[in-house]
């Protein structure tokens, strides 16, 4: 009769009854350490759940329904308010203007960061000082940059049109020409991203070994060599990491253009985050702002899903 049975349930009906009782109460201590992590979580996960999932998720709703001038749902129309999105020129006008405006100041926020970074990283006098200045940008919030630029383009006594005046060239309209207010928005952002991409970089400078320095020295390579076959490979995963974040910060420009321009002149700064404050909080045009802003972060989620996908293969991971 014992021979029929599996040598397993021989194995089990062998063991001591506490080693029985320990297997029992491993799954206990488990769920109980669970229990006493959710609870180390749970004010994070209602902070979270209130300040972010749930806006997110009534955004979403909003933008399939429609409401009153109070904001109270009153029907459901599915993706008409999407419709009305895409076939709206004003629409087309503020993601060519965001678009635009990352164009400019994601590559120039991290070329310029870039070379602050390479001249900080060396062993000269006083160059905590310089790394001090380099770095103090990210101290001033948005409107004091704002009002400092401003005092700059000032048409009649800003110092950037004496300057141009002074070198024989004639005044330039910054924030009253469409031609021109976009690009002088994105110089404010650019200053004010420079500092902490600047930090960022340094810092991933500092991580590269100083000994493949030393034996590329030894070996008498070019500076361009150095900096193309040792520093920027090393590089790579703080560089990807500063594009994405860089990125996403340049799609949610608002404090600068509120400021100065207000979307204008003729819509030239009215990106899609400050399209969206106005339908929501002067239009009240809730439904409307909501889907612009489930379309803005479908614009972001993709973007750097592609980055991720192209960007990340030329990233170099010790």
């Amino acid at each position: 009769m014992y021979e029929s049975e599996p040598p397993f349930s021989l194995e089990v009906a062998q063991q001591p009854a506490a080693s029985i009782r320990k297997r029992r109460k491993l799954p206990l201590k488990r769920a109980g350490e669970m229990g006493i992590a959710l609870g180390y979580m749970a004010p994070g996960l209602l902070l979270l759940g209130l300040f972010l999932f749930y806006p997110a998720i009534r955004a979403l709703w909003l933008s399939l329904s429609t409401t009153d001038l109070d904001g109270k749902i009153t029907g459901f129309v599915g993706v008409a308010q999407y419709r009305l999105l895409f076939t709206s020129p004003a629409f087309w006008t503020s993601l060519r203007a965001t678009l635009l405006f990352a164009v400019i100041v994601v590559p120039s926020t991290l070329l310029v960061a870039m070379g602050l970074a390479l001249l900080a990283d060396r062993e000269l006098p006083a160059i905590g000082l310089f790394r001090t200045l380099f770095a103090s940008p990210m101290a001033a919030s948005v409107s004091a940059a704002a009002l400092i630029f401003q005092l700059f383009y000032n048409p009649a006594s800003g110092v950037l049109n004496d300057l141009l005046q002074h070198m024989g060239l004639g005044p330039v309209p910054w924030l009253t020409a469409p031609g021109w207010a976009l690009f002088s928005v994105a110089l404010i952002s650019i200053w004010m991203n420079v500092g902490f991409t600047f930090l960022l970089l340094l810092g991933g400078l500092a991580q590269i070994p100083r000994e493949l320095y030393e034996v590329a020295d030894l070996d008498g390579i070019s500076p361009w060599q150095r900096l193309t076959r040792i520093t920027l490979p090393l590089w790579s995963p703080t560089l990807f990491f500063a594009l994405i974040v860089t990125m996403i910060s340049s799609f949610q420009v608002f404090g600068q253009i509120n400021i100065l321009t207000r979307g204008g002149p003729i819509g030239a700064t009215n990106v899609l985050v400050y399209d969206i404050y106005r339908n929501a909080f002067f239009n009240f045009q809730y439904t409307s702002a909501s889907a612009e802003a489930m379309i803005l972060f479908a614009i972001v989620i993709v973007l750097t899903l592609l980055q991720f996908r192209i960007g990340e293969r030329r990233v170099f991971y010790r």
